[in-house]
């Protein structure tokens, strides 16, 4: 499960979105589309194939967990975001918003 790219860069996006969310004072995640987001995903492995015990053993691993936030990270990192730097988490954040990328998608700008 954790080798589909499908369900890997769905997350990975959920991941940096929850990044840009705790960093930026002005960016919040859309929690109902992120949950909304995860049963579309859960219910994409499902149709692959998964059972649901791996799909819940795979979404509650703390190993899994601590990739995808080292990934989100990294991507962050290349974009110019590193903790500390409220600002180019801001930048990023809307840029996102403003593609209307699925890691838009899971944030709303307070500005």
């Amino acid at each position: 499960i954790n080798e589909d790219p499908v369900i890997h860069e769905k997350l990975l996006q959920g991941f940096i979105g929850d990044a840009i969310a705790d960093n930026c004072p002005s960016i919040e995640a859309r929690k109902l589309r992120a949950l909304g987001e995860l049963n579309n995903l859960r219910d994409y492995a499902l149709k692959q194939g998964y059972e649901s015990s791996v799909v819940r053993e795979f979404v509650t691993s703390d190993a899994e967990k601590a990739k995808f936030k080292a990934e989100a990270a990294g991507w962050l990192k290349a974009k110019g975001a590193e903790p500390g730097n409220s600002e180019a988490f801001c930048k990023i954040g809307e840029e996102e918003i403003a593609k209307e990328s699925l890691v838009g998608y899971l944030l709303r700008s307070n500005k």
